[in-house]
């Protein structure tokens, strides 16, 4: 789900630009990606990722798939 800043549409509160970590289970290996920057409500904490976010975060577990490691954690580049 997108937002541009300004007022949360689930709460109206105030969306701030901030950071969150996401998270994808691969079933067989978890990725950790942190410091995601995002758009946060102030309020009820609900975060949102632009599309050029989340197409690197796309990329960052396409990569993390082809790795040997069950668990990797990386911070977003």
């Amino acid at each position: 789900m997108n937002s541009k800043q300004g007022q949360c549409p689930l709460c109206g509160g105030n969306n701030t630009t901030g950071e969150t970590t996401f998270a994808a289970d691969l079933g067989s290996r978890v990725v950790v990606v942190r410091r995601v920057r995002a758009t946060v409500c102030s309020q009820c904490g609900e975060e949102w990722i632009g599309d050029a976010t989340a197409h690197r975060l796309e990329q960052l577990v396409n990569e993390a798939r082809s790795g040997h490691r069950e668990v990797e954690i990386t911070a977003f580049a």
